[in-house]
């Protein structure tokens, strides 16, 4: 299952994009190391500077794959954004936010290193990282699965 295998990424420490976007490597062409690089500083809301979550941004790489444009024709670039507005409707309904941050409920003018918080229960306890990764996973197989991927 796609959840379980994001939220297994997840759980050996990987960030959110990495773990939304590398179950999905081998459906999409690629090998696992690219899919972790690639993803790699999409995590923490990018960089870890608390803009938009990581998992979606997982979500959004998938959805590019599915519908990404590949001319800078208007119609095609209209395609994947609508898709993306969709899928960040769906988010922020479950979630109330796009952000990070307010995921996190940090403070707006807090200032973080880029160094990653330990993982441990009480981090694990007090985040919704972990609902917002299986959430996108579970988006991200459904959309290929829709465009037979």
């Amino acid at each position: 299952m796609a959840q379980e295998r994001a939220l297994a990424y997840f759980h050996r420490g990987f960030n959110c994009a990495q773990s939304v976007f590398t179950p999905f490597a081998e459906r999409l062409g690629l090998s696992e190391e690219a899919a972790l690089r690639v993803s790699s500083a999409f995590g923490a809301g990018l960089g870890r500077m608390r803009g938009t979550c990581g998992a979606f941004s997982g979500l959004c790489m998938v959805a590019g794959f599915c519908k990404g444009n590949l001319s800078g024709n208007p119609e095609d670039k209209e395609k994947i954004f609508a898709l993306t507005r969709e899928l960040a409707e769906s988010f922020k309904t479950e979630f109330g936010t796009l952000l990070c941050r307010e995921l996190l409920h940090l403070n707006e003018g807090e200032q973080e290193s880029a160094r990653p918080s330990e993982r441990t229960s009480a981090y694990y306890a007090a985040r919704p990282c972990e609902r917002c990764v299986a959430f996108c996973a579970a988006q991200a197989d459904r959309l290929l699965k829709e465009h037979q991927l």
